[in-house]
């Protein structure tokens, strides 16, 4: 990764007016953990640039890395008007996937990372407005699993478990997932139903990837959202042990726990 990231340095000196370039490198550096340094790239993008939605869009994520919600959701927010009546185009990846082909598109990474920036503030409703529109521009399984999600969980926060049981419908036996295997595993447990004893032998296991973390966040959040609080909060302590600090469902752990722990 650093010598990917010396190279799209080098080609952003060299091409100082290609967007692209940029973008990689912000992206590049981001990968990295220098989150704050990737926010000042995206930045020096969208005020030269100030039309093109990927800057708003990456800045935006990289905003939920540093925990700054709030500017997470204005950008992505932002991003979202731009791409208004737009066609869609394919976001090629960082770090390729184990058959090369690319899951995610520039409008479903927008509604994605939007919905899960809503999600961090318990805004539930936008939450899933945002998911919503995440999934009606998927065109893949990863997509699909990914979105639905955290649109089933805003719900299910919101106390509306029959419209969340609902959203599940889309959600077969024999999606042809490549990288979201947690998410997919999430979701036939919420349609299903899993023991609390085979969740807890999962968090058990420990959390040691970023995979990890997001199935340790969703059995975490069906204590949750079941009605065991001390339970959950347990979970979310547990997950968080892990270390995976810069994983999607690490941060939503972290939201929550700062939430629930001056009410124990």
């Amino acid at each position: 990764m650093e010598r990917q990231l010396d190279e799209a340095r080098r080609n952003a000196v060299a091409h100082p007016d290609d967007r692209d370039a940029l973008i990689w490198l912000g992206r590049r550096t981001a990968y990295l953990g220098r989150f704050n340094e990737a926010i000042a790239i995206f930045t020096d993008g969208a005020r030269r640039f100030p039309n093109d939605a990927r800057m708003y869009r990456h800045r935006g994520h990289r905003y939920i890395s540093v925990r700054r919600f709030d500017d997470a959701i204005a950008d992505l927010a932002h991003a979202s008007v731009l791409i208004a009546g737009r066609p869609d185009e394919v976001e090629p990846d960082g770090q390729p996937n184990a058959r090369n082909i690319p899951i995610g598109s520039l409008q479903s990474n927008i509604w994605y990372h939007l919905a899960l920036a809503y999600y961090l503030k318990e805004d539930w409703r936008h939450a899933e407005r945002a998911a919503r529109e995440g999934i009606r521009v998927s065109t893949n399984a990863d997509r699909l699993v990914s979105q639905t999600h955290w649109l089933y969980m805003a719900i299910r926060r919101d106390g509306r478990p029959e419209d969340a049981a609902a959203a599940l419908a889309p959600i077969g036996d024999e999606l042809d997932v490549i990288e979201n295997v947690s998410y997919y595993r999430l979701l036939k447990m919420y349609r299903a139903g899993v023991s609390a004893s085979v969740m807890d032998s999962a968090l058990t296991a420990g959390v040691r990837s970023a995979s990890d973390a997001s199935l340790a966040y969703g059995f975490a959040n069906w204590f949750l959202y079941s009605g065991d609080t001390a339970r959950a909060v347990r979970a979310f302590e547990q997950l968080m042990s892990g270390g995976q600090w810069s994983s999607f469902g690490y941060i939503a752990a972290e939201a929550d726990l700062a939430r629930l722990r001056p009410r124990r």
